[in-house]
């Protein structure tokens, strides 16, 4: 058998007519239609096919918007569809407005859980309001939302799983309707059975413990929604296909069993690198086990090829050229004790970074800076004001050792620092629900690190050492003085900061924000904030040469070894927009609007367009949060389980770079396993 098919040309809507309709004009019943548009020059977001099933769906959008605007009997007469050639048609719509309503008394009829004044507060309209059939029925079942406030959740919220609200017109005298709601409340529902499947590496424990609905608890809506969502953010599982399954449901016994279906997902990474840069090969080595199992590691059989299943977080990362290596450890355990969310975290990182010799272009092993620290942290997941707030704290500490190592950042090339610092952090996350692409939500941080302030009790004189280095720079700066004496008096001043900075002393303040919120179809939109504040207690003493902020390009830090912070600012190149030291100030803004391509299993990718703003300033006195580099492009994020995050970003510059006259233009950048 042959079967020959003759597909045809596309068929295209040359243009869309509308007969019947003085209230609301052509071009907002147009714009109603959300699936179906004639052909216009710049259109690229909706093409104009003609698909029959959304152009169906489009005309009762059409009804709808009337509803909207009080014209309850509206209604579509007739609709045509005109063939103006192979290619085109036309569609011709005839409509009836009818007049225009209002609410009038709105009772309510069968509760006794809530009271009417209490309902009509949820249901937020008023007698006199315009009528809006579409927002009357949002405000008592909203399907676009499984957790907006209406009164359908309000009652599934609190255990009437089979509660049905019916809103019934009974009057329509006069263009004013009057309204009753009928609710049949039925019994409260509880939990009987409550179980996971599909969990082939995760062990039960991991999953149970952040289920909200346990076996004898009141049915909640709210508490469903929420587990979806925190099983979303383990990242073990395809957040688009996590499925809580009602099971044996007995509305006469008031019982239900929950059953969550999920489809376990890649939870490792591996990085493997290879390049040429900065004058020679650079190699990385990257694995991040995200699902690890510690209490398995001396278990033989566990290893698939990894233990896995117990949540823990493992990470090993070595980096290396002819110019510097770098080798780090992180673990993480998310419940330490099994019994509560407090997350145990610690690393370990060592750092070498040897000086480039001109005359043999190689690195002197003779000259380097070695960095070497550890941090310990917990995490503890409140309670108050709501449960999306984590408190951290981590003790850190870094030593730095410099042997024969000049640079411009110091003034000290033989010597050491030490870096013993506290952070802590407040943050609040509750975007929803694939970590990926979020969808709604906002996620804020706020962090305080600071140190000791050992000016206060180590005895040390800092203002005389703070004059005593201004008159040695002006010593120097004085050509008439001779070559030996200039360079005694620099070697002092290197003493002098060695005193100064043998141990660091600051106070670090850092802010970010993001809220994320669902446009029209599929697309989300992002704002962010971000700010930062580097300080001093003892003004003698100044603010230190490390943890300072590098503004410019794609965030991602090169080899940070004094402790520097990249803050992403695309369109430019990278740590461009800060001075040679750092900024100790910074403020960043950014839009982003994202639209999903797919967001399946074995890859999620989205599309993105943005506007970035920011600049870093050296001193609070040139602080000006209005002054900012600023740009815009277009980007692409592609997430593979096996490989985490990657991405390119095409960033317009429309400022100069710092010494220059004349805007910064394009500059392309690769993204490769930065955070979401």
């Amino acid at each position: 058998m042959v079967l020959t098919v003759d597909k045809g040309e596309k068929v295209k809507i040359d243009e869309i007519n509308f007969e019947g309709n003085a209230i609301l004009s052509d071009k907002k019943l147009k714009k109603a239609m959300k699936n179906t548009k004639q052909k216009k020059l710049l259109r690229i977001l909706k093409r104009s096919k003609y698909i029959e099933a959304d152009y169906k769906e489009d005309l009762v959008s059409i009804i709808n918007k009337y509803k909207e605007n009080g014209y309850r009997d509206a209604r579509i007469i007739k609709d045509t569809l005109i063939i103006n050639n192979q290619k085109t048609i036309s569609l011709n719509i005839k409509l009836e407005e009818g007049e225009k309503y209002s609410f009038g008394d709105i009772s309510f009829i069968g509760n006794t859980i809530y009271s009417d004044e209490f309902l009509k507060r949820q249901l937020r309209i008023e007698k006199g309001d315009t009528y809006n059939g579409v927002l009357l029925q949002k405000r008592i079942a909203d399907d676009s939302r499984p957790d907006g406030a209406d009164i359908t959740n309000l009652y599934q919220d609190h255990g009437y799983l089979f509660s049905t609200i019916n809103p019934v017109e009974i009057n329509a005298d006069g263009n004013v309707i009057d309204m009753e709601i009928r609710i049949t409340e039925g019994k409260p529902v509880y939990f009987n059975k409550v179980t996971v499947v599909g969990n082939e590496k995760t062990n039960d424990h991991v999953i149970y413990r952040e289920i909200r609905t346990r076996p004898g608890e009141l049915y909640s809506k709210a508490n469903v929604v929420r587990t979806v969502r925190e099983l979303s953010q383990l990242g073990f599982f395809d957040a688009e296909q996590i499925s809580p399954n009602f099971k044996n449901a007995n509305p006469d016994e008031g019982s239900i069993d929950m059953e969550y279906a999920v489809v376990e997902s890649g939870s490792s990474q591996i990085e493997l690198q290879g390049g040429y840069g900065g004058g020679g090969f650079i190699g990385t080595l990257g694995l991040s086990f995200n699902n690890f199992s510690l209490k398995n590691i001396f278990n033989k059989e566990a290893y698939k090829p990894i233990p896995m299943g117990d949540g823990q977080k493992l990470a090993l990362r070595l980096q290396a050229s002819r110019f510097y290596q770098t080798y780090s450890f992180q673990f993480s355990e998310p419940w330490m004790g099994g019994k509560k969310p407090v997350q145990f975290s610690t690393s370990l990182s060592h750092t070498k970074q040897f000086l480039y010799n001109p005359q043999t272009r190689s690195a002197d092993k003779d000259r380097r800076f070695n960095i070497t620290g550890l941090t310990v942290g917990l995490a503890k997941r409140l309670s108050v004001p709501d449960d999306y707030f984590t408190l951290s704290q981590a003790v850190s500490f870094q030593h730095y050792n410099l042997k024969n190592y000049n640079t411009g950042l110091f003034t000290f090339g033989d010597g050491y620092s030490n870096n013993l610092s506290y952070t802590v952090g407040l943050t609040r996350n509750n975007t929803f629900n694939d970590p990926v692409f979020p969808t709604g939500g906002s996620n804020f941080s706020v962090t305080g690190k600071l140190s000791l302030p050992y000016s206060l009790f180590n005895g040390v004189d800092y203002e005389s050492l703070a004059t005593e280095r201004d008159e040695k720079t002006e010593f120097i700066n004085d050509p008439t003085n001779s070559i030996d004496d200039r360079t005694a008096a620099s070697n002092r001043i290197s003493e002098i900061d060695q005193e100064r900075f043998k141990w660091l002393e600051f106070y670090k303040i850092k802010f970010k924000g993001d809220w994320y919120t669902k446009l029209v179809d599929k697309f989300v939109f992002k704002s962010t904030i971000e700010f930062g504040f580097l300080g001093a207690y003892n003004q003698d003493r100044g603010i230190i040469p490390f943890e300072r902020f590098f503004l410019g390009g794609d965030g991602l830090g090169t080899y940070s070894l004094d402790g520097r912070e990249a803050v992403a600012l695309r369109g430019y190149p990278n740590q461009a927009l800060s001075d040679n030291d750092g900024g100790t100030i910074y403020n960043k803004f950014s839009l982003e609007l994202r639209y999903p391509i797919t967001l399946k299993q074995s890859a999620k990718i989205y599309a993105l367009g943005f506007l970035d703003a920011g600049a870093s300033y050296s001193d609070f006195k040139d602080y000006n949060p209005f002054n900012v580099k600023r740009s815009a492009g277009l980007g692409v994020r592609v997430f593979m389980p096996a490989f985490g995050l990657l991405g390119i970003d095409f960033g317009h510059g429309f400022d100069p770079l710092p010494g220059n006259t004349i805007k910064h233009g394009w500059e392309t950048h690769f993204i490769i396993g930065q955070q979401f």
